[in-house]
């Protein structure tokens, strides 16, 4: 998944930390578009066929369709394309040296979107059309934390958290007082706390265009692209953190607010508490998210 990964299980047999890593580690083997022998690679490369995925799979399809519909297309799997286009066609370690002469500008194209995909749970097929190819990104994190933590409770834990670069999913009883402690980093200043909340059960993801940046020869790029120009994102934001009941969902919040311009607020559609960050530094919370910030 590209990041550090952080588990914590309160209770339980022993034996469940380990579990819980190999889980996470088949989840990366499943979803990783970087890895010729996933699942994600396998219906990227099949255009037009049925293929047979596991059931993980067929809920990170599910998952990243309804993300797509809830959010009118401001969250949008379907940019990978648009992603290779701009140099970042591999490791990320390895994209700035790599993207100065790989990038392509003036061939970026709006991301096709989720309407054509087809998913079988009953035959556990998935059918991409041609031209469509998933990226999981940051929703694959988000829902390897949802399934983690949920299965260590269901195997005797009486409390977990899995933190996957900062998509972080809480449940059950915490390991110090009556909640769950969360400090949410600043990506531009390592070290720096932006704010600290108490959650019992529940998600926070953080999407931020400050830290993965490279060069091309036409400029500066960054990882997080919008769906209708397949260029990176220009917005106000340049850090959005979402809390909300389930990890794959404040994935696809901060891309909605961070990429697609939805704008955050208890007026919105979104289902979640948002915090943002502008390029100054500005922070601004949710005036619900700020009453139980420390």
């Amino acid at each position: 998944m590209g990041t550090d990964a952080q588990i914590v299980v309160v209770g339980g047999p022993a034996a469940l930390l380990d579990d819980a890593i190999a889980r996470v580690e088949q989840l990366e083997r499943r979803w990783s578009r970087f890895r010729p022998d996933s699942e994600v690679s396998r219906l990227n490369a099949m255009p037009g066929q049925h293929v047979v995925v596991s059931g993980d799979t067929i809920e990170l399809v599910l998952r990243a369709i309804e993300g797509w519909e809830r959010t009118a297309g401001l969250f949008d799997p379907t940019v990978l394309s648009a992603l290779r286009t701009q140099g970042y066609d591999r490791d990320f370690a390895e994209v700035p040296a790599h993207a100065i002469t790989s990038a392509v500008r003036g061939r970026e194209a709006p991301a096709p979107g989720c309407a054509g995909i087809e998913c079988d749970p009953g035959l556990a097929t998935v059918t991409l059309p041609p031209g469509v190819e998933l990226d999981p990104g940051g929703i694959g994190k988000g829902l390897a934390a949802d399934i983690v933590t949920a299965e260590l409770l269901e195997a005797g834990a009486a409390g977990a958290l899995v933190n996957l670069g900062g998509d972080l999913r809480v449940r059950g009883e915490p390991a110090n007082g009556d909640v769950w402690s969360v400090a949410v980093e600043d990506p531009a200043r390592a070290g720096v706390e932006l704010f600290r909340f108490g959650i019992a059960d529940g998600a926070v993801a953080t999407s931020s265009r400050v830290r993965r940046r490279w060069q091309t020869a036409d400029g500066e790029a960054h990882h997080l692209i919008a769906p209708a120009t397949g260029r990176p994102a220009s917005s106000r934001h340049a850090t959005v953190t979402a809390v909300a009941n389930d990890g794959w969902w404040a994935e696809v919040v901060t891309k909605a607010v961070l990429v697609g311009g939805l704008e955050p607020g208890a007026a919105s559609p979104l289902a979640a508490l948002v915090g943002t960050v502008d390029e100054s530094g500005n922070l601004e919370l949710d005036p619900r998210l700020a009453a139980c910030a420390a």
